[in-house]
């Protein structure tokens, strides 16, 4: 098999237009025949250098965030709606992203689009850039003929979905910080500090006191511990992103969230308000309703409510109604039941949905700034007494220090 290379290329379209871009094929001349039958003019095409090829390491390359496909989103609905032709559009998108895995990818999209594929179906190829919800709100769109109205949708969609992180991971930026802090501190005593102490001591002679002696002990049990540790955690970091999101994990973790004191209202709230939100979102797409559930269950993080959402969609398609299974399942509070029973039954169920989804959101930002304002001296205050103790441990041997001269 013949090894593929890359080229990038220079052409003149259709109108005229100097157009530049890259491809992968075998030869110089596979591309050009490729460009031809795209209806392209080539002006040059040449083999890119082997040194500028970006080197790409397995779970550190660069990724589509959500606020990539967010900004890209309303500048595309912007541009459709300004009559811009799909081509046009995605060429400008391509070259003034800032991510460049989004620009490579939309270059993609871009040569599939000219080749005579739908929008939708050329999104489809990239499903680690472009999610399921994302693909399908387009592909109503498309049929439906309300492609910048749905873009736009999708870019508010996004924008929420941002903004309700930013504000959780605001709110516990403080507490990791002060928690790792904590940590490499007490490592960073017991394996510099206290054995210093600890071989001071021994030359003193005399019995240590309790609290010291643990001290001490710790920090021997440190030096076996410390390089165990390190290479425990950099086995954790390679195989974390690879088994977390497998259903074994998924299965003991997500329930564990649910049941935790105090943060198991926090992950139900951002789990329900992602599920309101996204589920509004694609039915004012016009996504169908068995379509849109199936969607939306891998997309609310817990596999708890995507159970729950996986039940509701079989009785939906057995007959009943939205609201109603929902009641069977406890992960779901009375009010965002009714509040759908009642969008149901006005025929605005995707009006309430987004309710719901405002509801939520203000709740989680209310939960996340009480919890800043109680975790905060709590952590003050574990740091300081950890670090406290440590050192009234160090010094209790150092008041009898005039005893032992005596002696």
């Amino acid at each position: 098999m013949a090894a593929t290379l890359t080229f990038e290329y220079s052409v003149r379209d259709r109108a005229g237009k100097i157009v530049s871009g890259s491809l992968e094929a075998e030869s110089q001349a596979a591309v050009v025949q490729k460009l031809k039958t795209m209806g392209y003019a080539p002006l040059s095409v040449n083999q890119t250098s082997g040194m500028k090829r970006e080197l790409k390491i397995p779970g550190f390359g660069k990724k589509v965030k959500l606020k990539d496909l967010a900004i890209m989103s309303r500048q595309f609905a912007v541009m459709i709606n300004s009559s811009l032709s799909l081509l046009r559009a995605l060429s400008i998108l391509s070259e003034q992203s800032e991510n460049p895995e989004l620009a490579r990818v939309l270059r993609e999209v871009r040569n599939d689009v000219e080749t005579g594929q739908a929008l939708s179906a050329s999104l489809a190829k990239h499903p680690e850039a472009f999610p399921p919800l994302m693909v399908n709100m387009i592909r109503a769109g498309e049929v439906g003929g309300f492609l910048d109205a749905v873009l736009l949708q999708i870019a508010e969609n996004y924008e929420a979905e941002v903004k309700l992180r930013g504000k959780v991971k605001s709110a516990m930026t403080y507490p990791v910080v002060v928690f790792i802090i904590a940590i490499l501190a007490v490592v960073g005593m017991l394996l510099f500090i206290v054995p210093i102490f600890a071989h001071m001591f021994d030359d003193l002679g005399g019995k240590l006191p309790a609290p010291t002696r643990i001290l001490v002990f710790m920090s021997n049990a440190m030096k076996f511990a410390a390089p165990i540790g390190v290479v425990a955690f950099i086995a954790f970091m390679i195989t974390w992103p690879k088994v977390k999101r497998t259903d074994q994990v998924r299965n003991v973790l997500d329930p564990l969230k649910l049941k935790m004191p105090i943060f198991g209202k926090l992950f139900q709230k951002i789990a329900l308000s992602r599920f309101s939100r996204n589920l509004g979102t694609m039915m004012k797409s016009g996504v169908p309703i068995l379509q849109a559930l199936e969607i939306v269950s891998t997309t609310t993080g817990n596999v708890v409510l995507e159970r729950a959402i996986r039940d509701v969609q079989d009785s939906v398609r057995s007959g009943e109604s939205l609201a109603k299974p929902l009641e069977n399942h406890s992960v779901f509070p009375p009010m965002v039941v009714q509040m759908m029973s009642v969008g149901e039954d006005t025929g605005a169920l995707d009006e309430m949905l987004f309710k719901i989804s405002e509801f939520y959101d203000q709740d989680v930002e209310a939960t996340t700034e009480a919890l800043t304002s109680l975790i905060e001296p709590l952590m003050i205050a574990v740091l300081g007494g950890i670090i406290g103790s440590m050192i009234i441990a160090l010094y209790m041997p150092i008041f009898g220090l005039f005893n032992l001269i005596k002696d």
